[in-house]
This record gives structure tokens, C-alpha cells and sequence, in this order.
């Protein structure tokens, strides 16, 4: 069994203007720095053996402030990244969520689809038993991560998370002890 703690990447400066960063980079905001500080304060000493985070430029960042300092490994794995919105990565957030469940199944003009962006990002289910088997991880994310997990970890329908708000809070956490689905 591995427990996996899923954080989402801090606060940015697209998040404070109400833009949907999508596969853009992103930074963190003052604010941001300072909540990912207390990310890291509650974290180091949580038994975590391992973060995992994507790769993009927000989540990267939080990862780096959080755990500077430590020997716990950062690893960045592209297919925790978000949904890739396509034409509107960076759109206002009204524009891209307002319309989420139209693109369930269909993706976003030039980009992907929620279904996609969850089973990539529930493709590094699969791998963590190989290494981290028995151990405590930490995954720094997206809502794309998150619902990766609520779906192959806890059986949740796509259909069900992509109508609720993404309320953000310290931490979910997940019991990993069967192989997650590979699609």
C-alpha cells in the first residue's frame, strides 16, 4: 500500500487575475510563496518519503519552496500537468469552467479533454508500487491530479467531479493497494 498526499500548486498570479493557466507555466504570487512556505512546514515532517510534482512552471515552484533545504527527492512528471486547454490556456476561468462538462469527452480547441488530462495523470498510479510501495508520497498538482486521484483511487465518476467546484483545503489524502486502472 502507498498513502499518497495530494497538495495542489499555491496560488499564482493567473489565479489572482481570474485566468485559467492551463498548460502555461505560471508563478507563483507573494501570497503564493508564502502559502507554499506553509506547505513545506507542514509537510517535512509528515513521514513523506518522495514529492511528485508536474512539471509545469506553478508547480515546480511551490515544490521548490516547500522542500528547499530537505533530502526528500522532488521528482517532475509531465503527466501530473493540467488540462491543456489548448487556444484558451490563459482564458479567463468563467470561459473555461463554465463550459467544463462540454469537454468531458471532447477536448478544448487544440488541446485536450478532461477524460484525457485524468487518465494521464493517473498513468503515474501505475508506476509509483515499482519504488514507492509502502511509503508516504506527496503529489503537487492541478484539478486534472486531483480527480486522477478521486477517480482510480477512491472510484469517483468523471462525471460527478467535473460539476463540483474545486474547493482548495490543506491536503487529501489517498490509500494506493491495487494497481490503478492504466486508461
Amino acid at each position: 500500500m502507498i498513502e499518497i498526499v495530494y497538495e495542489t500548486h499555491s496560488i499564482t498570479e493567473d489565479n489572482e487575475h481570474g485566468l485559467a493557466t492551463g498548460w502555461l507555466p505560471g508563478r507563483l504570487s507573494a501570497l503564493g510563496r508564502t502559502v507554499a512556505a506553509e506547505l513545506g512546514e507542514r509537510r517535512r515532517s509528515d513521514g513523506i518519503s518522495a514529492v511528485f510534482t508536474s512539471d509545469l512552471g506553478r508547480a515546480t515552484e511551490t515544490a521548490a519552496i516547500a522542500f528547499a533545504g530537505t533530502p526528500i527527492p522532488v521528482l517532475h512528471d509531465w503527466r501530473l500537468r493540467e488540462c491543456d486547454y489548448g487556444a484558451l490556456n490563459g482564458a479567463p476561468v468563467t470561459e473555461v469552467n463554465g463550459n467544463r462538462r462540454a469537454h468531458l469527452e471532447v477536448a478544448y480547441p487544440g488541446g485536450e479533454s478532461w477524460r484525457q488530462a485524468v487518465s494521464r495523470a493517473g498513468r503515474l498510479l501505475g508506476d509509483l508500487p515499482l519504488r514507492w510501495d509502502g511509503r508516504r508520497v506527496l503529489v503537487i498538482g492541478h484539478v486534472a491530479t486531483r480527480w486522477a486521484l478521486d477517480h482510480f483511487v477512491d472510484q469517483v465518476p468523471l462525471e460527478r467531479l467535473v460539476d463540483e467546484d474545486f474547493a482548495w483545503r490543506a491536503g487529501w489524502e489517498y490509500r494506493l493497494g491495487r494497481p490503478a486502472p492504466t486508461g
